[in-house]
């Protein structure tokens, strides 16, 4: 009997001594709930070395775990599909993005040959709830019968609030979903709340004596900054002394926490420019106020989404998982050098309000609801739902401290995330880290295990493939899992780590040959190449990545498909 169902089998004899019948005497097998953010670097909220206030989270790690060592994909749609399915994102089909390059690897669309969480723990008798972002199918909104074989209530859930597509307006997102249908935001709407407003419906409304399974993938603090003045009000001015002493800042705090070692060095900020020779301070200061802002908002949420657990009294009977799909992201989007319209063919002056069952088509609207053009620009003020910035590569820098890269790349930056686990029944441990290297592969592995679940060796008569990762539940008790190696590929970026070691390479046009051999345990900044002084452990990690990669379908970068969509 392994750990994880003793700890089951002690909570249900705990709780057949209780007469009186409750949602917590009912619950016998932990709710799970896996919460993930968007485009966030490994030490932004506090727990994890940062400066923005997540009261919340730092109290879910004080009463729980944190993992060092945490990896996800390094982008949007395959961290998502890698851990609804315990694959790598490309034997569940979403390799890149959702385009359809004519392989299994690269479809875009969830496979039917991966099954979800949420499939795997209904068999099991869990209800299933998601509130927020899918994307894991290629389908935009359309009011002309889009296909829905991929919508979350066709993959295994029972409720469904939130977008089809990644990227949108916080105040008017493009694909706004309940169950099967598009629905249109109502006044006043703004996304993150009503991620968690409506993830904290779905525990009020769970009557019935089974558990739960509930995602909350929020959008946040993915561009565009958008937040509420009273949000951003709490970080005015917080930022002004710029991404050079924020970073000094955040590497002396995680020194202090434990999270880095001395050894491992601050990395360089790769071509960008020093605080003081910026002009446009005040509005590059505006952005990472508006970034703050986001994250605050959505640590708030998570608060709402605990307190109905406690309310419920389930709290200490709720698995609750918190981590990132990738790390802080580089992108300039809006960073055009004066200010327009985001579409050549719209009037800056021109009031066009949409309907009130009119659907935003686009990923950039046109126009706000209420008319307004939607601008760029450096120099916009930030935050309102007329704009749509980024907020740029230095202030990912600063989010990614210590690590070297962004979101989109395998070096630390682009795949470190924090790993908050909270299971006060089940997880006897309080305020520890864990070392232990894990990935999202492991989330559905985790859940099987303590839900007494089976995993199906067939789904909706396709044959399924094997989940490749390992369940957590021996690292909540401090003891090791099995030695494997990891894998990573993105736009031809990839990686492997075995051990201590990691094997890296950044894609480069007509390059094949430019790996990268870090030793994690000494140096996990990535800052001091090995590979010249060890080249057999080199050619053995790479034989490694390559007989992954032949498995898994991935396929040499670019591939033409994708690059002509």
């Amino acid at each position: 009997m392994t750990k994880s169902k003793i700890i089951i089998l002690a909570i249900t004899i705990q709780f057949a001594f209780l007469s009186c019948k409750t949602d917590k005497q009912e619950n016998l097998r932990p709710n799970i709930i896996v919460i993930m953010s968007d485009d966030m670097g490994y030490s932004d909220i506090g727990c994890y070395g940062g400066v923005i206030n997540t009261p919340v989270l730092d109290g879910l790690a004080k009463n729980g775990l944190r993992f060092k060592q945490f990896y996800n994909t390094a982008r949007c749609c395959p961290s998502r599909a890698s851990l609804l399915t315990g694959l790598y994102a490309h034997q569940a089909g979403i390799g890149h993005m959702m385009n359809d390059s004519g392989t299994d690897g690269y479809r875009g669309d969830l496979s039917n040959k991966a099954v979800t969480i949420a499939e795997v723990l209904k068999q099991a008798g869990y209800s299933t709830y998601i509130s927020g972002k899918w994307h894991i199918t290629p389908l935009m909104p359309s009011k002309e019968n889009p296909s829905k074989h991929n919508w979350p209530l066709q993959r295994g859930f029972d409720k469904f609030f939130g977008t089809i597509h990644g990227a949108g307006s916080f105040y008017d997102p493009n694909s706004l979903t309940r169950d099967n249908e598009f629905i249109v935001p109502s006044e006043g709407f703004y996304y993150t709340d009503a991620i968690s407003d409506n993830a904290v419906k779905f525990i009020e409304e769970h009557k019935s004596g089974n558990p739960f399974f509930l995602y909350i993938p929020y959008t946040a603090a993915h561009w565009p900054m958008h937040a509420k003045p009273e949000d951003i009000a709490k970080y005015t001015g917080k930022f002004d002394e710029g991404w050079d002493v924020l970073r000094e800042k955040k590497y002396k705090k995680l020194l202090e926490m434990g999270l880095t070692r001395s050894e491992w060095k601050l990395t360089e900020k790769d071509d960008i420019p020093d605080w003081e020779d910026v002009e446009l301070k005040d509005w590059y200061s505006s952005l990472m106020e508006v970034y703050a802002a986001m994250v605050d908002c959505m640590d708030q949420g998570i608060g709402r989404v605990m307190n109905i657990l406690d309310k419920k009294g389930i709290k200490d009977n709720t698995l609750v998982f918190f981590l990132q799909d990738n790390g802080g992201c580089a992108e300039e989007w809006g960073f055009s050098n004066d200010i327009k319209p985001y579409y050549k063919d719209v009037e800056f002056d021109r009031i066009i309000p949409m309907g009130k069952d009119e659907f935003q088509t686009r990923m950039e609207p046109k126009y706000t609801r209420d008319g307004r053009p939607v601008l760029k620009g450096k120099g916009l003020k930030p935050g309102g739902e007329d704009t749509y910035l980024g907020y740029g590569k230095a202030w990912a820098n600063a989010s990614n401290t210590p690590f070297r890269m962004y979101k989109k790349w395998v070096h630390e930056g682009g795949i470190s995330t924090p790993l908050i686990v909270h299971w006060p029944a089940g997880i006897k441990a309080k305020n520890e880290f864990r070392e232990q290297p894990g990935h999202l592969i492991d989330i559905m592995a985790t859940c099987i295990d303590v839900a007494g679940a089976t995993y199906p060796q067939t789904f909706n008569n396709n044959k399924v493939i094997p989940f490749e990762g390992q369940s957590l539940t021996p690292v909540f008790e401090n003891k090791d899992l099995q030695n494997r190696a990891i894998f990573w590929e993105h736009e031809g970026n990839k990686a492997v780590r075995l051990g201590k070691y990691k094997l890296v390479s950044i894609y480069k046009k007509d390059s094949e040959y430019n790996w990268e051999l870090y030793d994690l345990e000494s140096d996990r900044s990535e800052t001091i190449n090995l590979i010249g002084g060890m080249p057999f452990k080199a050619k053995e990690m790479e034989t490694l990545w390559k007989d992954w990669a032949k498995k898994v379908g991935v396929k040499s970068w670019p591939i033409s498909k994708i690059n002509n969509q």
